[in-house]
């Protein structure tokens, strides 16, 4: 992010010392030491002082962003001299692969929860809206997972025009990381939330990314604001090869688990394989897709080598 030091950039930098200082003092921490484990995503870390040093902060920004809308709705609805069904606020989580956006996706929705007129929230992924495995292999783009040729993007365009509308009980398939699949005739049920979470590698993505999708709308449109959680890519492959060898351990020895047949070869082939993948898919999808959106966010978390979020950038 070295833009950053040009006059023409869209961001302003803070060390996370400075951002700390941004946090309202009437805001009081909800996470006890003992419970943030259940919020941190797998092979992920933090602790409750980067919850409160970086958390904190963001969850009182986004709270006056969200009160704001409030207000430009009574606008609305005065101008237009009839009241309007309020519309869910739309949050996006985007980054890298092995970047951590779950974990910011989790801690944000349980301090979302706790601000003082305790709106409701639901989180989803667009994970689930990826094409089934089966319609990824006759296309012939298993190869291309994650990359925005594998979304059902018609589907996910659908969903966030239902949740604009205010339509209720919405549908959301549902994906295992287990089967590396999506999983048939389970959902998550999306019912009028006053907050959506939506975290995805393409949630920042718009028509441009998708040439074939002739539509006047993209999943952008549909963000009231969006966070890029972001890392050197030296970083990311370190913590993605952690990361394999850790499921390889665990998750992959379950014979239902979509990687099973790495379960028992050498580590240091499990330390190939997890490169050879990297280079393969999660660095083309990040220079190509992912990366070049990054720009479009709205707030930047920028990630050192011990997961700790150092800088943050705020767009002006």
């Amino acid at each position: 992010m070295d833009e950053s030091n040009n006059s023409l950039s869209p961001f302003v930098k803070f060390d996370a010392q400075t951002w700390s200082t941004f946090k309202h003092s009437s805001d009081k921490m909800t996470i006890k030491e003992e419970e943030l484990k259940k919020y941190v995503a797998f092979n992920d870390k933090i602790s409750i002082e980067e919850v409160n040093r970086i958390y904190m902060p963001l969850s009182s920004l986004l709270r006056m962003y969200y009160l704001s809308r409030h207000d430009r709705l009574a606008i609305i609805q005065k101008f237009l001299g009839k009241s309007m069904e309020e519309v869910p606020f739309i949050i996006s989580i985007s980054g890298p692969v092995s970047v951590g956006k779950t974990t910011t996706a989790r801690l944000l929705n349980k301090l979302i929860k706790s601000w003082p007129c305790h709106p409701k929230v639901a989180m989803i992924t667009t994970d689930g809206f990826l094409y089934p495995n089966s319609v990824l292999n006759k296309k012939m783009i298993m190869s291309r997972k994650g990359f925005p040729v594998s979304y059902d993007v018609k589907k996910l365009i659908s969903f966030l025009l239902d949740v604009k509308e205010g339509k209720p009980n919405l549908k959301v398939p549902v994906y295992s990381h287990l089967t590396y699949d999506v999983v048939p005739d389970q959902y998550t049920i999306v019912d009028k939330p006053n907050v959506l979470i939506i975290e995805g590698v393409n949630v920042l993505q718009n028509g441009a990314d998708y040439p074939d999708f002739k539509n006047r709308a993209f999943i952008s449109d549909f963000i009231d604001y969006s966070i890029y959680v972001d890392a050197e890519e030296d970083n990311l492959l370190k913590w993605y090869i952690d990361r394999f060898l850790k499921l390889r351990e665990k998750t992959f020895n379950d014979p239902s688990s979509y990687f099973h047949k790495y379960a028992t070869i050498p580590e240091e082939y499990a330390i190939s394989m997890a490169k050879l993948i990297w280079e393969a898919v999660n660095h083309v999808n990040l220079i190509e897709n992912i990366q070049p959106c990054r720009d479009r966010a709205n707030l930047i978390l920028k990630k050192g080598s011990n997961h700790t979020i150092e800088e943050v950038y705020l767009r002006k």
